[in-house]
């Protein structure tokens, strides 16, 4: 994950340093023999080069860091918590139950809803599965917990309340794990999260230095703004008549006169077949 973030950002850094060999002097005592050669032989251009901060790149020990490997033993418990509750809705009766039918079609919503949650999560799970290290595809799958989580509420209050008491301590149960593997897996989303952060914020510290730097340099050396002359520019368009293209005939620039009487006669004057 660190090398694949940091590819995202060379580009930025590379110019960052460009921009600020340009505008810095080169100090002679710390150039390499070679490079003071090149430079004297006018050959090669001075250039500074910019290394990748160390603060960008977390350590292993890092808070919420995990292998790959841990990363989908997690993930796996997720799915296997999905098989138990799915095992658990297809014991469910609730035609069976004896309420009324505003509250029976009301729970057939929510049960609805949690089938749409779990389909859901099982996506986005089998992708981060593939992809432990995709901040999108985890942070999905930490969401898809969250919007399964209280529909999974609701039908274990429905069914220990209309149905079997112990059955709904089972699917609250499924419930807790949920929860427990949920946080279990915030504390990765957020390390995932934190390295790009910090690159970010290094690459505009840089690129702020190096404009502020570039300025001071540049400050000076361009001329004063001339004034330019305000000019009025003026458009002729040429009239015509609809159906007659030639009724109209220009005479100079932007200028027209209308057709002659004898032009319009013999215009009128049928003409021989």
């Amino acid at each position: 994950m660190r090398s694949k973030t940091h590819c995202l950002c060379c580009s930025l850094f590379l110019a960052v340093g460009v921009c600020a060999g340009l505008a810095q002097q080169p100090v002679k005592d710390q150039t390499p023999p070679t490079q003071a050669a090149g430079a004297q032989a006018g050959s090669l251009p001075e250039t500074e080069t910019i290394p990748s901060p160390q603060a960008a790149h977390q350590p292993a020990n890092a808070p919420g860091f995990m292998e790959p490997a841990q990363v989908k033993v997690l993930v796996g418990k997720i799915w296997v918590t999905e098989f138990r509750v799915q095992d658990l809705l297809k014991t469910l009766q609730p035609t069976k139950w004896k309420t009324t039918n505003v509250i029976r079609n009301s729970f057939n919503q929510t049960l609805d809803n949690l089938n749409k949650s779990l389909q859901g999560l099982e996506e986005w799970r089998a992708e981060f599965e593939k992809r432990p290290d995709s901040i999108y595809f985890g942070f999905q799958t930490y969401a898809a917990i969250n919007a399964a989580l209280p529909r999974l509420d609701g039908v274990a209050r429905a069914v220990s309340q209309f149905e079997n008491p112990s059955l709904g301590a089972q699917y609250s149960q499924a419930g807790n794990q949920f929860f427990d593997l949920q946080q279990a897996l915030e504390p990765y989303i957020a390390y995932l999260l934190r390295n790009p952060d910090q690159l970010l914020y290094v690459a505009q510290t840089n690129l702020a230095g190096c404009q502020n730097e570039l300025g001071n340099v540049l400050r000076g050396q361009g001329g004063r703004a001339k004034p330019m002359k305000n000019t009025f520019v003026e458009f002729h368009a040429r009239r015509r008549r609809e159906g007659h293209g030639e009724d109209h005939k220009s005479t100079g620039a932007g200028k027209k006169e209308p057709a002659s009487e004898s032009d319009k006669k013999t215009e009128s004057q049928p003409q021989p077949h």
